[in-house]
C-alpha cells in the first residue's frame, strides 16, 4: 500500500523534474517474474527506474544508500529496496535468496550488476548475482540502459536537482546453465553486461568498480 502510494505522488514528480525519455518500456511483462539488470550512475537509480515503470520493481540497493545520504535512504525505504551487505557475503546471498522469493511469486526485481555506482561513467564489470538469480529461477533478464542520472544527484549532492534523464530497456533474455556453477555464473553475467553495455554506448571496462575506486582511493 505505502509503495503505491509513493509512486502515486513520484511519478509526475519524476515527469517534472527529469522529463524522461523511456525507450523499451513495452518489453517489461504485464505480468510474471523479470529481472531488470541496469547500469549503475547515480545513488537514485534504483528509485527513478521503479518510479517511472508501470509495475512495481523490487530493487536491491547497498547498505550505504540507506544509512549514509539522508535523501537517498528515505528514497531507498520509500521505494522497498532491499538492503545489501557488500562486506558480507553470508547478507549478500540471503538478499538474493530474497529475491528469487520474490521472482518465484511473479514479481519483478532489479539489481545493478557492477554493484556500485560507476566513478566515472564507463560501464564496469558485472557481478555473478544477477546470473545466479537468473538460472536458479528460470526469469528472464531485461537489459537497462540509464543516461543523465548522474546528474540529479552527484557526488556530494545532497538534493535532486532537474536534469533529462533516459532509459532504454532491451529486450527480454533467457538463459540455460547451472546457477551452482562458477563458469555458467561468469558466461550469463558476461552476457548481461554486453547486452547492456550495447544499449547504453558505454565504454566497458572488465574490472570492478569497486576495485578501481579501491585503487584510486574513492569512496
Amino acid at each position: 500500500m505505502l509503495y503505491q502510494v509513493v509512486k502515486f505522488a513520484a511519478t509526475p514528480l519524476a515527469h517534472v523534474m527529469w522529463r524522461p525519455h523511456i525507450s523499451g518500456a513495452a518489453h517489461v511483462p504485464r505480468t510474471g517474474p523479470a529481472i531488470l539488470a541496469a547500469n549503475h550512475l547515480s545513488v537514485l537509480d534504483s528509485f527513478l527506474l521503479p518510479a517511472l515503470l508501470p509495475r512495481h520493481v523490487t530493487f536491491a540497493a547497498k547498505n550505504e544508500y540507506f544509512n549514509g545520504n539522508p535523501v537517498s535512504g528515505w528514497f531507498m525505504r520509500l521505494g522497498g529496496s532491499l538492503p545489501t551487505d557488500r562486506e558480507s557475503a553470508h547478507a549478500a546471498q540471503s538478499m538474493l535468496d530474497a529475491a528469487a522469493g520474490l521472482l518465484e511469486q511473479g514479481e519483478l526485481f532489479g539489481i545493478h550488476p557492477e554493484g556500485t555506482r560507476s566513478p566515472d561513467g564507463r560501464l564496469y564489470r558485472g557481478k555473478i548475482g544477477v546470473a545466479w538469480l537468473a538460472l536458479k529461477t528460470g526469469a528472464p533478464v531485461l537489459p537497462v540502459a540509464l543516461s543523465g542520472t548522474e546528474k540529479v544527484l552527484p557526488v556530494g549532492a545532497t538534493v535532486p536537482r532537474p536534469a533529462r534523464i533516459g532509459i532504454t530497456i532491451g529486450a527480454p533474455m533467457t538463459f540455460e546453465g547451472d546457477h551452482s556453477n562458477a563458469r555458467d555464473r561468469r558466461r550469463v553475467t558476461d552476457d548481461i553486461m554486453a547486452a547492456i553495455q550495447k544499449l547504453s554506448g558505454q565504454e566497458y571496462v572488465p574490472t570492478y568498480a569497486a576495485s578501481f575506486k579501491a585503487a584510486q582511493g574513492m569512496s
